[in-house]
This record gives C-alpha cells, sequence and structure tokens, in this order.
C-alpha cells in the first residue's frame, strides 16, 4: 500500500468530469470497508472551491452522509452554484457512486474581511501530546500503521457530580509529516480529521453504550472554519457529547492549536445503536 500520506494527497487531487463535474477514482479500501466520510466531506470541499473566485475561502460547511461509500468505486461530484455574492457564494455539492447518490453537503465562502478577534481559549491544564496515549481504542492496532494522522488519546474527562461529562473524547491530532503549505489542502485535511472518531464524541461514555457493542455511523456533520491551522502540526480536538437519545448522539467539539489558536468548530450527530 502507498504511503498513507501520499494516498490522502493523491485522493484530493480530484479530476474534472464536465462543467462543475469531478471524478476521484477511490482506489482501495484504505481505513475499513466502507469510504470513510471524511474523505468524501474533504473532496466535497475541494470540488467546491473549484467553482468560486480565488479570494473566497471556506468558512462552513453541513453535511449528511446519505449511504456507506464502496471501496474501489469511483466518486463523481457535482456542483451547483447556488448564489455568487459580493462577499459570499454558496455551493451545493452532491457525491454519487453508479448513478446512487451516497453524500450531499452545502458550503459557504466568504472573502476576507477584517474584524474583531475573540474566541474560545484552548482548556486550561490539558496535557500535551507527548502526555498522552498513542493507542486509539476504537481502531484495531494493526490498522493505526494505515492511517495518515497521529493520534494521542488523552480520554473523557472526568464526569462531575450529577454524572456529566465536560469533555467525552480529547484527542491531540496531526498529519504524519509535513504536507504542502497550500491554504485550501489544509482545510480540506481538517475536514478529513474532523470525522476521525467523532462518533465517539458524540457517545457519553456510560455502562449502557459499550464500545464494543456499539454500531456507530456519522448522519451528519458541520464545520465552521475560523482561523488558519496547520493539519501537519498537533491540534488539539474537545468534543463532547450534547445528548444521547433514541439511538442518536450529537456532538459538538474544536480545534484548538497548540499555541491556543481556535481554528475550527466541529458538530456531528450519529447513530449510537447498541447491538
Amino acid at each position: 500500500m502507498a504511503d498513507a500520506v501520499d494516498r490522502l494527497l493523491g485522493l484530493l487531487e480530484l479530476e474534472r468530469a464536465g462543467d462543475d463535474c469531478f471524478r476521484v477514482d477511490n482506489p482501495d479500501p484504505g481505513y475499513g470497508n466502507r469510504v470513510f466520510g471524511g474523505q468524501v466531506a474533504a473532496q466535497a470541499i475541494r470540488a467546491a472551491v473549484a467553482t468560486v473566485d480565488p479570494d473566497r475561502w471556506p468558512h462552513s460547511l453541513h453535511a449528511y452522509f446519505i449511504r456507506p461509500g464502496r471501496p474501489g468505486v469511483p466518486i463523481l461530484f457535482d456542483v451547483e452554484r447556488t448564489r455568487d455574492g459580493r462577499s459570499f457564494a454558496t455551493r451545493r455539492v452532491v457525491a454519487r457512486q453508479d448513478e446512487v447518490v451516497i453524500f450531499e453537503m452545502s458550503t459557504s465562502l466568504h472573502v476576507a474581511e477584517r474584524a474583531v478577534d475573540y474566541q474560545m481559549p484552548l482548556p486550561a491544564g490539558v496535557p500535551g501530546p507527548d502526555a498522552a496515549s498513542t493507542r486509539v481504542s476504537f481502531i484495531p492496532d494493526e490498522a493505526q500503521d494505515r492511517l495518515p494522522v497521529d493520534m494521542r488519546e488523552l480520554g473523557a474527562a472526568e464526569p462531575d457530580d450529577d454524572g456529566w461529562f465536560a469533555s467525552t473524547r480529547r484527542v491531540w491530532m496531526k498529519v504524519k509529516r509535513t504536507i504542502p503549505d497550500d491554504p485550501l489542502l489544509h482545510v480540506c485535511v481538517l475536514t478529513f480529521l474532523s470525522d476521525m472518531g467523532a462518533v465517539m464524541g458524540a457517545r457519553a461514555p456510560v455502562p449502557g453504550q459499550p464500545i464494543g457493542r456499539l454500531m456507530a455511523a456519522s448522519l451528519d456533520h458541520a464545520v465552521w472554519f475560523h482561523r488558519p491551522i496547520r493539519a501537519d502540526e498537533w491540534f488539539f480536538y474537545d468534543l463532547h457529547a450534547v445528548s444521547n437519545a433514541g439511538a442518536r448522539g450529537l456532538a459538538r467539539g474544536t480545534m484548538h492549536a497548540v499555541d491556543g489558536t481556535l481554528g475550527a468548530s466541529v458538530a456531528q450527530e450519529a447513530l449510537l445503536r447498541v447491538l
């Protein structure tokens, strides 16, 4: 198998297949028996940006994972130019395999503007990546070498007296080696990584939802891009479960660089079905 980072970068090189239509071969299983949802979202962002003026950058995406993608089957991305305004552009992207829709996304893109800068800080007292575990509990050990990302897990925060977990998954992440400085590439890779274990953040770590008996899958996903951060330098992904009910869990999260810069916010609803 090719180097995992090279494989990821190759998956973000889309081939133009017509007017506002793009194709990717999706050549091998990679990370499992389904196409990884973060991969499709990152490719969709790449396709959307290819249809706007170069001064516009994604500030948000809202997506639905409709059907599992099949490894080895090419994916076509059709982009709809919903609106082009003076400051914002909106795009809708639909991903298909063999004419079957597997994913759809709306994204908004914005020209750079100067304004007040205020942000949620990096949580106080968070241990650095060197103090975290290199083992990712929900990924088999033999599969972790095939991933393009290093993950250092801190586990959930301790629950308060009412059983509420301020954080249900805390993890340091970065791509395994340096990637080019292209800002769009880092946006796409952060989108890819935003789905890496987000379902585990949606799960309340309580006895009624044991990992070993849990069927989990991403249902819908949203990302807001606040400030540039690099995907190949450590960033802290802090997730907490807002609600678990009806076999669905909602997680919210933030991505902070080591220096405290808030790069992105994430929300995801996941299927959490105990077998």
